[in-house]
């Protein structure tokens, strides 16, 4: 079977979820990994879905518009490049960045700059801008893979030094820190 990538955009409300999965059913596709989120009022959605060999991406791709824009959703389908899981990832280990401060323009780009430098994968983010100068209301949390050749020393320096110079508290610490610390 071949694979197709998913995003579905739009407001939110009940039901998206249950709308994409029902074409993809009555297409005999496959839905085999999905992340979605609502970001203020929107709806955000990506689906990795495996296609019977017969259907092709162009006929999914009008189902998916012909079932979802009455109801003012927007979807992309991109065919997926098949790889081994791990093809292009260095052996790295899991890391979690947070900082904390003011929000201004530029947050995400000069930090990312700095990880990006050190052929870091940012794996998932999640910024959180409430607005005002409270530090305690604006969050982001980026999760990292950092490659076991990188000099992190080098790296936690010049992270500290951007987050300085942008205001912002930062601190960086293995996935499992995190999570222990962090246990919901």
């Amino acid at each position: 079977m071949k694979k197709v990538i998913i995003s579905v955009l739009g407001e939110d409300r009940p039901g998206i979820i249950a709308a994409v999965s029902r074409i993809l059913f009555d297409q005999n596709c496959n839905i085999e990994n999905v992340s979605q989120t609502i970001l203020q009022s929107e709806f955000g959605g990506m689906f990795i879905v495996s296609m019977p060999s017969e259907l092709s991406a162009q006929a999914l791709s009008e189902h998916l518009k012909a079932g979802l824009e009455p109801l003012g959703l927007n979807a992309y389908l991109k065919d997926m490049i098949q790889t081994s899981p791990n093809s292009g990832v260095a052996d790295a280990e899991p890391f979690v960045i947070t900082t904390r401060g003011p929000d201004r323009k530029g947050l995400v780009a000069h930090i990312t700059q700095v990880i990006a430098r050190h052929s870091v994968n940012v794996t998932n983010l999640q910024a959180v801008f409430k607005g005002g100068n409270d530090p305690d209301k604006n969050i982001m949390i980026y999760e990292v893979d950092i490659p076991k050749d990188t000099d992190q020393q080098q790296l936690c320096t010049e992270l500290r030094q951007r987050a300085e110079e942008l205001g912002l508290s930062l601190s960086i610490q293995h996935r499992n820190i995190f999570e222990a610390i962090n246990r919901i």
